[in-house]
């Protein structure tokens, strides 16, 4: 592991953290043994500001390409669950992949229980998109602007 922890923006983080919670009444073994195995690795997780997050460290948004066994490469993007759609190479954060990257930096090498068995997977790269959740909209009709 690059930073050897786990490293989590603090508004991420508690996103996470509340939609994790609402996932114990997901049916699907495999994405409660995901959101199970991410809940203890945030147990050791460095939580930081935006400022201080590393910009190749894997976040809400992030395009990340990653290798997989028999070479095969891949990008996908990490997106809030309503946004997932694998169509468009865009996994929620929530799917086990999600999950298995969240956190991890450019570089690392993980290993991870997917629906199909465990799989080890090379992060090559990380781009970063600015995070919804750090965009504000400005409304011009509610300036205080004359």
């Amino acid at each position: 592991m690059k930073y050897r922890e786990l490293i989590i923006e603090k508004k991420e983080y508690d996103f996470l953290k509340q939609i994790m919670s609402l996932a114990i009444y997901y049916k699907d073994t495999s994405y409660k043994a995901s959101i199970f195995k991410l809940n203890e690795e945030l147990k050791d997780a460095k939580i930081v500001s935006n400022e201080k997050m590393p910009a190749d460290v894997i976040r809400l948004n992030s395009l990340v390409t990653i290798e997989t066994p028999y070479a095969v490469e891949r990008t996908y993007q990490i997106v809030t669950p309503e946004k997932g759609d694998i169509r468009k190479d865009k996994i929620s954060v929530l799917a086990p992949m999600g999950l298995a990257l969240f956190g991890y930096a450019q570089g690392d090498n993980i290993t991870w229980t997917f629906p199909l068995g465990e799989s080890h997977i090379k992060i090559k790269e990380v781009k970063q998109i600015e995070p919804d959740l750090f965009k504000v909209n400005y409304d011009k009709k509610h300036s205080r602007t004359s």
